[in-house]
């Protein structure tokens, strides 16, 4: 570890530094940063999709999967879901503001996790 980096403090709301379990910081953490939450919030981060882009982008997805996460992040105020009335139905998926202010968060860490990936699951780091 290169010795000028400093972990980064805490905000002072975490005056114990960690969540409380009761804390519902805990509930949204883990449905953000689930195994299918941050891939389909980074996909959305590029704009609106369709069902079947996410699909696509989030490869490995069930149909069940994607809609929980779907609704869940929905729920929670992160994604919005506007359907249209045609024949045949058509849904696209988008971030709200909340949405793309996490996303903005995001992005870096998927990066930085993409860019290191291979030499830490090799056992290189």
């Amino acid at each position: 570890m290169d010795a000028t980096l400093q972990p980064a403090p805490l905000p002072l709301s975490f005056s114990d530094g960690v969540f409380p379990a009761g804390c519902p910081s805990r509930t949204l953490l883990d449905h953000v940063t689930s195994k299918w939450g941050v891939l389909i919030l980074i996909a959305l981060s590029e704009g609106s999709q369709r069902w079947s882009e996410l699909r696509r982008r989030a490869e490995g997805i069930s149909e069940k999967m994607l809609a929980q996460t779907l609704k869940t992040l929905e729920r929670d105020g992160l994604v919005s879901r506007d359907a249209q009335p045609v024949i045949p139905p058509r849904v696209d998926y988008s971030l709200t503001e909340k949405g793309y202010e996490l996303s903005a968060l995001l992005v870096p860490l998927v990066a930085w996790t993409f860019d290191n990936a291979e030499e830490i699951i090799n056992g290189r780091a």
